[in-house]
């Protein structure tokens, strides 16, 4: 073979890996831009950035063949009201109240169309479009399970409830863009009731505290906001 040809060879050889590449930097790049914290978990779980980029891959693949869908505005104002009277509710009964929070989240999951069933399949499902606030799930979880034990602090509960939130105003989301849906002239708005977030593709407000009248997360007025402690009932 002439000299030329094994050149020329060799020449798109590299060129071919170049593209590949530059192909797999640009996939990466998107997947950790998606993905933002969670890549960095499952890369370090997996002690490898070519397996989290392909486990990540397979998650996007997986919820694209879901029947995800936006809440109109009507689930969106229901959904907020029984939020509402859960962060009341936290002032008296706190662990109840952090038990039906995760059970609200949990109701919310299943309406947007997310399968509810197996906690890892759960985090996983909802990592692709609600990775910035997947770790709040995670803590607010942990939490639940801990309270079931009963080796849970109020405080703890507190927190359970602010990490609830936090997902749960990034699941309300915008409201669906459907014929059906309410005109803004003629939503339904209470002066008590909370307003939905206005969040991005995983992306949420920061958590605000129970025993409010918010509602739904919203940018924070301080960065530790105050939570009322729950009322200690009087002896009789």
């Amino acid at each position: 073979m002439a000299a030329g040809a094994i050149v020329a060879i060799i020449v798109a050889v590299v060129v071919v890996l170049l593209v590949i590449g530059a192909l797999s930097v640009a996939r990466r790049r998107k997947l950790q831009q998606r993905f933002g914290p969670e890549y960095d978990r499952v890369a370090g779980e997996m002690n490898s950035r070519r397996k989290a980029d392909a486990e990540l891959a397979e998650r996007e693949r997986r919820v694209r063949g879901l029947d995800i869908r936006p809440l109109d505005e009507t689930a969106r104002a229901k959904y907020a009201g029984e939020w509402t009277a859960i962060q009341e509710r936290f002032v008296d009964q706190p662990q109840e109240a952090v038990a039906q929070a995760g059970i609200l989240v949990t109701s919310v999951m299943k309406d947007r169309g997310y399968p509810t069933e197996g906690h890892d399949q759960i985090l996983a499902d909802l990592s692709v479009e609600h990775a910035n606030t997947l770790d709040h799930y995670r803590q607010a979880h942990e939490v639940s399970l801990q309270a079931e034990g009963g080796t849970v602090s109020t405080e703890d509960l507190r927190l359970a409830m602010l990490h609830y939130r936090a997902l749960f105003g990034d699941l309300l989301g915008q409201p669906a863009e459907a014929g059906s849906a309410p005109e803004a002239g003629n939503a339904p708005a209470a002066p008590d009731e909370p307003s939905a977030p206005v969040v991005g593709r995983g992306g949420a407000s920061p958590a605000s505290e129970p025993g409010t009248d918010s509602g739904l997360p919203a940018d924070a007025e301080s960065s530790e906001p105050v939570v009322p402690a729950h009322r200690n009932r009087p002896a009789r």
